[in-house]
């Protein structure tokens, strides 16, 4: 991994687009997998921690294991992997967590967003989808640690649904301020 700036002529996905999908075939990756041309971007919360993927992932998944409920503190993590020379800080340095002997896991020390897995001895590491400028454009393929799967995670869907908007009451969304980074570099 190398630090370096961003380019001004650097070709990134726009939101929406990225790793293409075969709709008739949910779940097959075509045509930008592995493609050294395509140029995805992310971040923590705050935006002090910023990097650039130089090249598509390779695999996409979601883990249900304990360690990574434990990491995200939700039922799943889902991660996008590259080689490790695809993977640019860009704006800061992520703190680092040994979660095992054989695993690290990076984040942004200043608002503990989640942003890397990687087994410390092996050629890849995985960004957190969640983490994408454009999430969108890496969609899961593939599950691991199913056997950790929490009894309640396949009704989700089937749960009733509200927007935002429909809960934030008027006099909250008038005092409502952000300060979450933008989904893009500043």
């Amino acid at each position: 991994m190398r630090q370096r700036g961003l380019s001004k002529h650097r070709h990134f996905a726009p939101p929406g687009r990225g790793v293409r999908y075969d709709q008739a075939r949910v779940g097959h990756e075509v045509d930008m997998a592995g493609r050294d041309d395509v140029h995805l971007a992310g971040g923590c919360q705050c935006g002090r921690v910023r990097y650039e993927l130089s090249g598509a992932p390779d695999h996409v998944s979601v883990c249900h294991c304990r360690m990574c409920q434990k990491a995200s503190g939700g039922p799943i993590m889902a991660f996008a992997r590259v080689r490790n020379g695809a993977l640019s800080w860009t704006r800061g340095q992520p703190a680092s967590f040994r979660s095992s002997s054989l695993v690290e896991r990076q984040f942004c020390a200043a608002c503990g967003t989640p942003l890397t897995y990687n087994l410390i001895e092996g050629p890849n590491i995985s960004v957190t989808i969640g983490s994408l400028d454009d999430p969108e454009a890496a969609r899961p393929v593939l599950q691991y640690g199913i056997e950790h799967t929490l009894s309640w995670f396949s009704t989700i869907t089937r749960l009733p649904g509200k927007r935002t908007d429909e809960f934030i009451t008027p006099d909250l969304a008038a005092r409502f301020v952000g300060y979450q980074h933008p989904d893009h570099d500043t």
